[in-house]
């Protein structure tokens, strides 16, 4: 890159940290008034001209300053070579914080608060998808002689409770059995091919144990094929109500309003973090790179969550395109990093 390419670049990212900072158009005055860019105005409101007729900035208003485009959002993103880090206090609160959390549920709905609180914008946070789960351990408890609770507990954190009834009476070491025979059939596997394991192994019980395995495994299968609907959290909508004037002038009457409606429909909000199943590698879409008509006055920052190589859901930030891409960036990668820490030593 010359020279004055990158005395445009920044001047670029001087108009972008200035607006988002603000909400007010920059003009080159402020630019050289608080930037030390090291040249003069006049040189300044070329580069500026240049950006606008490169599609990076745009004039708002006649004889008003400028301020970034989509394009121009994307130019900064592309370019940040130093997200802004968390300091270690903080990274020490938040794990805490998530720690503390009792079981899957409570340490999402705690990821979203943090999200939200730490952005200022809508946190979204999938729950671990069914396809990337492992059966990481099965109980067995007898509740009393003739039936029994089964607790199935994946590797993401997911915990399924069921009752059988049996049709007979069931001693301690043939319960001690069948549990084993179940546990050794299961553990470890994905959910897909758990469901045919046990399957198998009701066609193969020992005689005196059949019955049981057979009823064990009928309820097993339909709790481990089973795929309900998607569920997410989502926190901080609020913050949204904060910033209404960032959702104006984007050619869409009401922005706002049908981005709140879109928020309702969960298959819209799992769309935009459909891309993020790379734990560690945060994705960021500006405008209408989310490809969702509504979310044209959006910026979506998401990553994936998981342990120990295996991505449990997607997780992210939605704001307007005026947001601090790089605190946001640094929050969103530090939350999902702790959320997967904590699920996978679950």
């Amino acid at each position: 890159m010359s020279s004055t390419e990158e005395r445009r670049f920044q001047v670029l990212r001087a108009i972008v940290a200035d607006y988002v900072s603000t909400k007010e158009p920059i003009g080159s005055k402020r630019l050289v008034d608080r930037h030390n860019l090291g040249v003069s105005s006049a040189t300044v409101r070329n580069d500026m001209a240049v950006l606008e007729a490169e599609g990076y900035i745009t004039q708002t208003h006649t004889s008003s300053g400028r301020v970034p485009t989509d394009k121009g959002y994307r130019q900064f993103v592309d370019r940040i070579a130093e997200v802004k880090p968390l300091s270690a206090a903080e990274r020490r609160a938040i794990l805490q914080f998530l720690e503390s959390g009792v079981d899957l549920d409570d340490v999402l709905r705690r990821g979203v608060r943090l999200l939200a609180q730490l952005t200022r914008q809508v946190a979204i946070v999938q729950y671990p998808t069914l396809s990337a789960s492992s059966v990481r351990h099965l109980e067995v408890v007898a509740l009393t002689p003739a039936r029994l609770l089964l607790v199935l507990i994946t590797d993401s954190g997911r915990v399924d409770q069921r009752i059988v009834e049996l049709g007979d009476v069931i001693s301690d070491e043939d319960l001690a059995r069948l549990r084993d025979l179940l546990g050794n059939a299961l553990a470890g596997k994905r959910l897909a091919a758990a469901s045919i394991a046990v399957t198998e192994l009701a066609d193969d019980a020992p005689e005196d144990l059949r019955d049981a395995v057979i009823r064990c495994a009928t309820t097993l299968v339909e709790t481990l094929v089973e795929h309900p609907e998607e569920r997410l959290v989502l926190g901080g909508t609020v913050n949204l109500t904060r910033n209404a004037a960032d959702f104006e002038g984007h050619g869409v009457p009401g922005s706002l309003r049908t981005v709140l409606e879109a928020l309702e429909e969960q298959v819209v909000v799992l769309k935009l973090l459909a891309a993020s199943q790379d734990a560690g590698r945060v994705t960021v879409r500006i405008g209408e790179e989310t490809q969702v008509e509504e979310m044209r006055s959006t910026s979506v920052v998401s990553t994936g969550y998981g342990a120990a190589g295996t991505v449990f859901g997607g997780l992210g930030v939605l704001g307007p395109t005026r947001m601090d891409y790089p605190g946001t960036i640094a929050s969103v990668a530090t939350v999902a990093r702790y959320i997967g820490e904590v699920l996978g030593e679950r």
